[in-house]
């Protein structure tokens, strides 16, 4: 009888698993033959030109963009085209865009509740207490009864933050989350997420904030024309890339900061 081992990690499996995945729009290839594993916990940046491919490979993963080839494997759920399957994917992936999508005719808290309620078939107190939480934990909990036209741009996007938190997510997806915002807004906006992966929380994010991947990230993937040419450690990554383009990336993005 073979003992018990002591390191689980690594049998577990991870918990988005993309292999080969291949995304075409008409003869546009976006994402050509692109392999990556997630683990539990895991923070990645995704990095790279405009164009490169990095929203639509985060949006495959919950099935808002349909790919031709490949599979993807979300907590051991295969996101096929079952629309079973990816009701449940959906349920655990938070996703945070660059417009905060909240419906303008509803409260804060009524837009954090929504989902809960409507998805999970939570009960309305319930509900009402997660979104409570976390708004207070996104530092927003006083902007409650606001609607959104009320709150800064920065503060609208806590609220988005807050909402896909409240479906308590096993993973969040950030596509450039920063990037529609006022520069000074920017920071509130990242430390949140900052604290969110101090949380423990599995994170994908696709962002140019080259600060908070050294900050925050476990891996930094470099994407070209919809391939994954790099991943590293944030360390390796930004002291010496070894992929030229990767390097030519970095040098305008610095240059700019």
């Amino acid at each position: 009888m073979t003992p018990p081992s002591s390191h689980p990690a690594h049998t577990e499996q991870p918990l988005i698993l993309m292999e080969a995945v291949e995304k075409w729009y008409g003869s546009f290839q976006a994402l050509k033959s692109v392999n990556l594993s997630v683990s539990k916990g895991e923070k990645i940046v995704l990095c790279g030109p405009s164009g490169s491919g990095k929203s639509t490979l985060i949006r495959c993963i919950n099935h808002l963009e349909v790919y031709q080839k490949g599979r993807i494997v979300v907590d051991g759920i295969s996101v096929a085209d079952n629309p079973k399957a990816i009701d449940i994917v959906r349920q655990e992936v938070g996703m945070v865009f660059q417009g905060f999508n909240l419906f303008p005719h509803m409260t804060v808290l009524q837009n954090c509740m929504l989902a809960p309620i409507r998805v999970r078939g939570t009960g309305k107190a319930e509900a009402e207490a997660t979104a409570r939480q976390y708004l207070d934990r996104v530092h927003i909990g006083n902007q409650a009864d606001k609607f959104p036209a009320q709150l800064s741009g920065g503060q609208q996007q806590r609220v988005a933050i807050a909402r896909a938190l409240c479906m308590q997510p096993k993973v969040m997806l950030f596509d450039e989350p920063t990037s529609a915002l006022d520069p000074e807004m920017v920071k509130e906006v990242l430390d949140t997420m900052i604290g969110l992966a101090q949380d423990g929380m599995t994170m994908i994010c696709v962002t140019h904030e080259m600060g908070f991947a050294r900050q925050v990230a476990d891996r930094v993937i470099f994407m070209a024309e919809g391939e994954i040419l790099e991943e590293a450690a944030p360390d390796t990554f930004f002291r010496s890339p070894s992929h030229p383009r990767a390097k030519q990336f970095l040098g305008e993005i610095l240059a700019h900061h």
